[in-house]
């Protein structure tokens, strides 16, 4: 096979086209490796915030910023700057649509972005969260528009993202690198470009292959977490302590993973990606039918927990209707201010149409609001918790005092488990 033409000197060696919680850590680690790196992004609001050197990505510190700034990022709304680019990674949203579809409209942006200003030589990589064929059959015949051959002219791959925000023992570097190349030619240009950056490459057959295996990763995630809350009912009913039994099953060092129950799923990967493996599969004439069943079961959460709240309420002698409810922990995940698909948006959905009076505390987010109602918002738990009827610990970020929340909740109910069971406390 003929190998890629370089025709001329790269003015950047890395454009970044989407700068959100996928983007930012990518143009990090590059930048610490000593690479010139700029960014594309179409919020120019948001490109603005960062060569200010103020960040929006919670890993990422304003001052890690303003370091990038020095050391030469810069970021643009201006899409000309990706003709001088010698590597182009596409790390934009694939979100669904109303009606529960991948949405590759930024995908397909980004890659009519690229085709308009794609030069001989350069390596493009899609890092989206896809179905699996999106880089063959979208992007690929997207970026030809350029009149340039993938694999001839241009280097094509897909290296899925594998951010966890909040972790603090996995990042960029230390995370294993899936890549999978359109040829072997792409895919050696791509390891080597990784390589500079992240410790372990673990290449692929081929682009599918590293599309198929993230969206199995968090599939697995997603049919797992819909197990154990299903049981997490069942339990309840059976009068079963779910907590203990995960506690104890997870000792066999075998065979088991544990993973708990929890108001809903949230975030974009589990709520989103395994829906673009059953579209894929439904092009087959098939259903998912696990991921599909897994979805349902988590889609069913957040009213469950609205249905033990108005049960632990009507113990306690106390209505729904008219009762002061205090959701503790709006984001979808601890200590991060990301309520993209939180639970906590249709929990409060379910209890304001049951009538209760709902508030909110989370320290990551100043404003939050379900169906365009502002929910009101409260600075600290003690002014929370008075005069509440009941809180809802939803995420145990570690700026809430849990033995605080304990004493001063007059009933609380924990979907978490983090908390012991007491006269005032239940668990989910």
């Amino acid at each position: 096979m003929n190998q890629p033409r370089d025709d001329r000197a790269a003015e950047w060696d890395l454009a970044v086209i989407g700068l959100g919680y996928v983007g930012m850590p990518i143009v990090r680690e590059v930048s610490r490796s000593g690479m010139r790196v700029v960014g594309v992004d179409v919020d120019e609001r948001l490109v603005e915030r960062l060569d200010s050197g103020v960040s929006h990505v919670d890993d990422i510190s304003d001052e890690e910023v303003a370091g990038l700034v020095a050391q030469g990022f810069r970021a643009t709304a201006d899409h000309e700057v990706l003709a001088g680019a010698g590597t182009v990674l596409i790390c934009v949203p694939t979100p669904l649509d109303r009606d529960r579809r991948p949405d590759l409209s930024a995908v397909a942006g980004a890659a009519e972005m690229i085709a308009g200003r794609l030069s001989p030589g350069t390596l493009v990589v899609l890092e989206s969260t896809t179905w699996p064929g999106t880089t063959e059959e979208v992007v690929q015949p997207l970026l030809e528009k350029s009149g340039l051959t993938a694999g001839t002219d241009f280097h094509l791959a897909y290296s899925p993202e594998r951010i966890d925000p909040g972790n603090p023992v996995f990042d960029l570097r230390n995370t294993p690198k899936i890549v999978g190349g359109l040829t072997p030619a792409c895919l050696d240009r791509a390891v080597s470009f990784y390589g500079k950056f992240v410790e372990q490459i673990v290449p692929v057959r081929g682009t599918r292959e590293a599309e198929m295996a993230k969206l199995l990763e968090n599939t697995y995630r997603q049919v797992n977490i819909g197990l154990v809350n299903e049981i997490a009912m069942f339990c309840d009913e059976l009068g079963i302590d779910v907590w203990e039994t995960i506690a104890a099953a997870a000792t066999k060092p075998f065979g088991y993973e544990a993973f708990r129950p929890g108001p809903g799923v949230g975030g974009h990967c589990i709520p989103i990606d395994p829906s673009y493996l059953s579209h894929r599969v439904r092009r087959l004439g098939y259903q998912f039918q696990f991921a599909d069943l897994a979805q349902q079961i988590n889609d069913r959460m957040p009213g469950y927990v609205a249905e033990r709240a108005a049960r632990l309420l009507h113990r306690h002698g106390r209505c729904v209707s008219e009762a002061g409810i205090a959701l503790l922990g709006v984001t979808y995940k601890p200590d991060i201010a990301d309520d993209r698909e939180s639970p906590a948006r249709p929990l409060a959905r379910r209890l304001h149409a049951s009538g209760a009076r709902i508030r909110y505390v989370d320290p990551l987010v100043d404003e939050w609001s379900v169906d365009g109602v502002e929910v009101t918002r409260c600075a600290d738990l003690d002014t929370a918790l008075e005069g509440t009827d009941l809180a809802i610990l939803l995420q145990p970020h570690r700026a809430f005092d849990l033995d605080l929340i304990t004493a001063k909740a007059r009933l609380l109910l924990d979907t978490r488990g983090v908390l012991p069971i007491s006269d005032n406390v239940e668990r989910l």
